[in-house]
């Protein structure tokens, strides 16, 4: 598919045109999300040593004194002493039960705190080989679910030493059930679980379907997690400026051709594209960007379509690609309903992250 931008006409500055993720459908292995199940890109270097609390919230400095001692108890071998499976699990007898109570430790607190950076550290602090450990966003492990089926995904992860979970949120009973069953199976074969969200697990799936059909399973999964709170301010914002306004058309088309490895798509063009790819190949989408440019951004204009843009915006994120974008700013992408709703969450993340992200793209319009 041609760039919107030389369709409207305006003259490449550079002798190769931009890639357009419209033009991409990527095919992405079961291997692979296994694989990749680690910190992403923006969250290689952390430590524990790099969070640096907030004086003035004393929360984040007890977190980081609990997650230090939770992952020098983890130990580098499987709970029940077994070695490392094969891959998707083969080769190792069952597990025998783990004594009752919290397994695992849960985040809980508002957008840009630092809980990411944390969950990351704990997975390097953790004394485990890297394939006996996981990281993953809910959006991922239920992927994976999906890629694998659901025992599968049992075999495979019921190996491992600790499974790391990124914004844990429920959206819809079925999710509700999936995991509480599948975290009841992992703790049974003695992986500890590790978990931020923006929500107590007992508060999960409220506001978003009939949390209370489904009291047993969330308050199982509550019982696997002992919660800490983590107050304080979003970061990506704490003295920084404002998002930069958005750029017209042209200025974003001449920044597209002028960086290699940029994209550039017409934004109602993308969010139709991002309908026919599973989201489980989103970050596969963005494999070798240096910079996604937008032309023409609208308000989104369905639940669906924004949920999709939701976990574009992670997967951008986490590998600290670029947004310059044209239209609409960012903080309006969502109407007034969307953000009193039962995802208003996930749609505040999305608008801090993109933010930062179009922050990071000034340098592009500059250089």
């Amino acid at each position: 598919m041609p760039s919107s931008t030389t369709a409207s006409g305006v003259d490449p500055i550079a002798d190769a045109a931009p890639l357009s993720l419209c033009a991409r459908e990527p095919h992405v292995p079961a291997d692979r999300l296994v694989a990749e199940m680690v910190p992403p890109p923006r969250f290689d270097s952390v430590r524990f040593s790099t969070y640096i609390p907030d004086p003035n919230q004393p929360s984040q400095t007890e977190a980081v004194r609990v997650l230090e001692g939770f992952a020098a108890g983890l130990g580098g071998a499987h709970a029940t002493g077994a070695g490392k499976r094969g891959f998707l699990g083969f080769g190792r007898a069952k597990a025998p039960k783990t004594p009752a109570g919290p397994r695992g430790v849960y985040l809980d607190g508002g957008y840009g705190v630092g809980k990411t950076h944390l969950l990351a550290s704990l997975w390097h602090a953790t004394p485990a080989d890297p394939s006996l450990k996981a990281f993953g966003t809910f959006v991922e492990l239920t992927n994976l679910v999906g890629a694998l089926g659901f025992q599968q995904t049992v075999k495979t992860l019921s190996g491992h030493r600790l499974l790391c979970i990124d914004e844990f949120e429920l959206d819809d009973p079925g999710d509700t059930v999936l995991v509480s069953t599948l975290l009841g199976k992992l703790v049974e074969a003695g992986v500890a679980l590790a978990a931020t969200s923006n929500t107590l697990p007992g508060k999960l799936g409220e506001g978003r379907f009939a949390a209370a059909d489904f009291l047993r399973e969330i308050q199982g999964l509550s019982a696997h997690f002992r919660a800490l709170r983590i107050d304080g301010e979003d970061y990506r914002h704490r003295g920084l400026p404002e998002a930069p306004a958005p750029y017209s058309d042209e200025q974003v088309a001449k920044a597209a051709y002028a960086t290699a490895g940029a994209s550039l798509d017409d934004f109602p063009h993308l969010l139709d594209h991002l309908a026919r790819v599973h989201p489980s190949r989103y970050g596969a989408l963005t494999d070798g960007l240096n910079a996604v440019c937008l032309t023409g951004v609208t308000p989104i204009p369905d639940q669906s379509t924004a949920l999709r843009l939701v976990v574009l915006a992670d997967r951008l994120y986490d590998r600290e690609v670029p947004v310059l974008a044209s239209g609409l700013p960012f903080d309006q992408l969502f109407s007034e309903e969307m953000l009193k709703g039962g995802y208003r969450k996930k749609y505040f993340r999305a608008i801090s992250r993109l933010t930062a992200l179009a922050r990071d793209a000034k340098r592009i319009v500059e250089s």
